[in-house]
């Protein structure tokens, strides 16, 4: 199991656009990609479930990937948050 934390940058946290983006991402990646904030957690591959997370600009998700390929998923994953969210 691999993680790492990332501050949202994007204004308007992650919304349906981002969160649409994301959930691809995830997968894509071939691993299981949890994401987590606020004292709540979903899996990354569920839009629904990644919107009700309701993470907001400057935010802290925790993001682990957990699979056979988890540390090429894993750094999959810290390029797309850099450079979407």
């Amino acid at each position: 199991m691999k993680t790492f934390n990332y501050k949202i940058k994007e204004e308007v946290g992650i919304h349906a656009r981002p969160a649409g983006l994301l959930t691809r991402e995830a997968k894509a990646c071939g691993a299981k990609v949890t994401i987590s904030c606020n004292g709540k957690s979903a899996d990354a591959t569920k839009l629904m479930a990644v919107m009700s997370l309701g993470v907001k600009c400057f935010d802290e998700v925790t993001v682990t990937v957990e699979g056979e390929n988890e540390e090429e998923a894993v750094t999959q994953m810290e390029k797309f948050f850099q450079k979407n969210l």
